[in-house]
């Protein structure tokens, strides 16, 4: 496949594929909260679709949904006053009379609904003059705030249009990586970082598909030798991104697997690369004789299963695995700093995988993959990567049995949805 193809169908992979439902969600929160507000039935009106579905940079599997409610000016006298945990009271239960079922509660800033693959975020706000926002902070007593979202939104218009429109594009991969990798980005983050990258260029403003392949590899350069720093300026509006946790050296491994990837050219060994970019909406190569050889003789079973197929993924958090070697009871290295040092890992020892740190808020639940890669594992039929719940404890026991580079899996799933993950490898010597 030519690079045009594969990142064509890549784009059409991350595709969002319930717009449908989610439309029918923001329109039935909108018109409860006319009713609630203005004695309006309208589904439209006095409503804003903000964060990446409103800037349309969000992608298949997208969970955390934004909107924004305007309130009538004429309530404002009626909460400006310390009133903003009443403001966010008032929204959640006009909107539990129409979802008694569905959980709806309030948070510092907004109210919550959470569906069966999506929640969504609803912020009562005050238009200002000047089309900006004033949203309610129930913090340390309460507080008045600003938001700027339409800037964000127009800031992302007027860019596409001048870049070909390579913003949204390239935002989009972002995520991919992102949920890939496990990298604990805001969506506002990725879509500030892509388009200060295109700015700081004109390589990419009239090229198409043919060179996503580089633009992927000079963005990544971009965001690995970026200066380490807590926020940035986001698009548009200005106002401070935070950044969560670093990103540069999973930056900077996805800017080397981009060399690799180019490297292949247009070569069956091409898409394998790229899926290492970014994941599994990168489409798969042609099917190649030796692997249905492979299948059809009945040698070794693909029992391999794929947390996609589970849950959407919409990475938000950070988790952190290790792994603990021993041997006959007594500890002997990390398997992290065994990687460092290059210290082999030999057969017969005992692994205990463990979660070091996850900032998911609680309650969220753990599951595992095991994978074995290689010939040897294909020889004894014993590929595994089954999706496995966690039994509580947030560990898992495993030895080293023969040889190959393995592979360990961790998600953390919340409300259906996976929001945080890492991945150990276990190269047995």
């Amino acid at each position: 496949m030519t690079a045009t193809e594969m990142f064509t169908d890549f784009l059409d992979n991350l595709k969002i594929d319930n717009a449908d439902q989610i439309s029918l969600r923001y329109g039935e929160i909108t018109s409860i909260l006319n009713k609630k507000f203005r004695d309006s039935y309208s589904n439209t009106a006095n409503s804003l679709q903000v964060g990446s579905y409103g800037r349309w940079t969000a992608i298949k599997g997208v969970s955390d949904l934004d909107m924004l409610y305007i309130m009538p000016n004429s309530k404002w006298d009626s909460y400006k006053n310390g009133k903003q945990s009443q403001l966010l009271t008032d929204t959640k239960d006009a909107i539990k009379v129409r979802y008694p079922t569905t959980d709806v509660r309030v948070d510092r800033l907004v109210v919550t609904a959470t569906y069966a693959n999506f929640h969504v975020e609803v912020q009562p706000v005050f238009e200002q003059d000047d089309g900006s926002f004033k949203y309610p902070d129930t913090y340390c007593g309460g507080s008045w705030k600003i938001t700027k979202p339409r800037e964000e939104i127009q800031a992302i218009k007027e860019f596409v249009d001048q870049k070909n429109k390579n913003l949204r594009r390239l935002c989009k991969m972002a995520r991919a990586w992102k949920n890939k990798h496990g990298v604990a980005m805001s969506g506002l983050l990725i879509d500030t970082l892509a388009h200060n990258f295109l700015k700081s260029t004109s390589d990419y403003d009239n090229k198409g598909f043919l060179y996503y392949d580089w633009m992927s590899r000079d963005f990544f350069q971009y965001l690995k030798d970026q200066p380490e720093q807590d926020h940035y300026k986001a698009l548009g509006s200005g106002q401070n991104v935070k950044v969560k946790k670093k990103f540069q050296k999973k930056a900077e491994k996805a800017y080397e697997l981009c060399l690799n990837a180019i490297d292949a050219g247009d070569s069956d060994a091409a898409n394998d690369k790229w899926k290492k970019v970014y994941g599994r909406p990168f489409p798969a190569k042609a099917k190649q004789v030796e692997e249905s050889v492979s299948k059809s003789s009945g040698a070794w079973r693909n029992t391999e299963e794929f947390i996609e197929d589970k849950f959407p993924i919409d990475i938000r958090y950070d988790l952190t695995l290790d792994c603990e070697v021993s041997q006959k009871g007594f500890r002997e290295h990390l398997i992290s700093v065994m990687l460092i040092k290059k210290i082999p890992l030999l057969t017969n020892k005992k692994l205990l995988f463990m979660v070091t740190s996850c900032d998911v808020p609680k309650p969220y639940s753990i599951y595992w993959k095991v994978l074995n890669k290689g010939e040897e594992a294909e020889r004894r039929d014993c590929i595994r990567g089954q999706i496995i719940s966690d039994e509580g404890f947030e560990r898992r026991d495993e030895s080293t049995n023969f040889r190959g580079r393995h592979v360990v899996d961790c998600y953390a799933v919340k409300n259906s949805i996976v929001v945080a993950k890492d991945r150990i490898y276990v190269p047995i010597q």
